[in-house]
């Protein structure tokens, strides 16, 4: 789960009305700073959601907050569609595996490890919290643990997504190379396709066709991220025909309300999948045309930045709070929305903390080598694309 740059801030929008085209072959790609807004949005429900599941308001509150934030996982879905959209987008043909696979280690591992680091600590010193056992720890490092669903929530919970990132960067290199020989037909052909797989996949979960949920196994969540991808690259070809951003974002409102009425877990992608994949697509073309958008403006594109930080600590953090306001303690209005607050502001400071102290800097020492070696020529048009390949 990481964020796109906002270096498209200081660059000329398209004017309105020019065709839906991608940049040359040899360009670097244009940034959409509305998919790091959009990024932030998606961060939101999953820490309302996490906020609801631990019980901070009762009654009334308790019901409300439940409506508004019970389908909240489904932001994940989200994360999944855009991270192979942003992949793909920025993604050139002469990038090299070895190359893409180390830029993602840079991006996500240092978060992930100092997230980790602080679990772990939690697991040992605070009272009632699981310990993880040394396979189990082993797993989450190596973001392995979700490909067995037993522990697929152990230290970092949230973290189980970064090994389904994981499975997705393992295999975009061959992906990438399969939609630059697809026409137009093809990545339709691959889309419905993938479609059609998250559809037979929520059948089988809903019937308990296999022995465990599917919802966290990575291979499961693939046909998400393969969705992202050939819409991204039906834009870069200038044939993305889809709605624009108010009539998709309506649509991924629509289908966020409905996942209460399917089975919970793996089935709630199929209410959002439309949504999402049209949404994103249309935030990206507003952002090529110029067009107006409430998820480009700098403060919310500033949030979407720290939006990777954001959902990798915010769990810890109301964990931490259980030492202190117990298990589900039911507050009233009032004091459901200070405590509420109190924990993203602390959330929000730990994200800003991690991405200025640890994402940043540490991204910049594991690439620095690499770019310190590359020939003089190469290296401007490489930093471009590192910039727009921070999804």
């Amino acid at each position: 789960m990481t964020t796109a740059t906002t270096r498209a801030l200081r660059t000329p929008p398209a004017r309105p009305g020019a065709a839906t085209t991608g940049p040359p072959a040899t360009a670097a790609p244009p940034s959409l700073p509305s998919l790091t807004g959009l990024r932030w949005m998606a961060a939101l429900l999953v820490f309302g959601l996490h906020v609801n599941n631990f019980g901070y308001f009762g009654g009334t509150g308790g019901r409300f907050v439940h409506w508004a934030f019970g389908a909240g996982a489904t932001g994940v879905s989200f994360f999944f569609v855009l991270s192979g959209f942003v992949l793909t987008w920025s993604a050139r043909p002469r990038d090299r595996a070895l190359a893409f696979w180390r830029r993602r280690i840079a991006r996500i591992y240092p978060v992930h490890l100092a997230t980790l680091a602080v679990a772990f600590v939690m697991a040992y010193t605070l009272a009632r919290q699981p310990r993880p056992t040394a396979r189990q720890a082993l797993a989450n490092v190596l973001l392995l643990h979700s490909w067995w669903q037993p522990w697929w929530q152990t230290l970092n919970p949230v973290s189980w997504s970064l090994a389904c990132e994981a499975f997705f960067y393992a295999a975009f290199p061959l992906l990438f190379l399969v939609l630059r020989r697809l026409g137009v037909r093809g990545s339709l052909v691959l889309g419905g396709l993938s479609v059609a797989a998250v559809l037979v996949l929520a059948r089988a979960d809903a019937h308990h066709w296999w022995t465990h949920p599917v919802y966290s196994f990575p291979a499961a969540r693939l046909p998400e991220f393969v969705l992202g991808a050939v819409t991204a690259r039906l834009v870069l070809l200038g044939r993305w025909r889809g709605p624009g951003l108010e009539a998709s974002l309506a649509l991924a409102v629509i289908g966020y309300f409905m996942v209460p009425q399917v089975t919970p877990g793996y089935s709630a992608t199929v209410c959002t999948l439309a949504g999402f994949t049209l949404l994103i697509p249309a935030a990206a073309v507003a952002d090529l045309h110029g067009l107006p958008s409430l998820w480009r403006r700098r403060r919310t594109v500033r949030l979407g930045e720290l939006s990777f930080a954001f959902y990798m600590v915010h769990l810890l953090v109301l964990r931490a709070g259980t030492a202190v306001l117990g298990k589900k303690p039911h507050f009233g209005p009032l004091e459901g929305v200070a405590v509420t607050a109190v924990v993203f502001t602390v959330s929000l400071g730990l994200s800003w903390l991690l991405y200025e102290a640890v994402e940043c800097p540490a991204r910049r020492l594991l690439l620095r080598r690499r770019r310190r070696s590359a020939r003089p020529e190469t290296v401007p048009a490489r930093r471009e694309a590192s910039a727009a390949a921070r999804d």
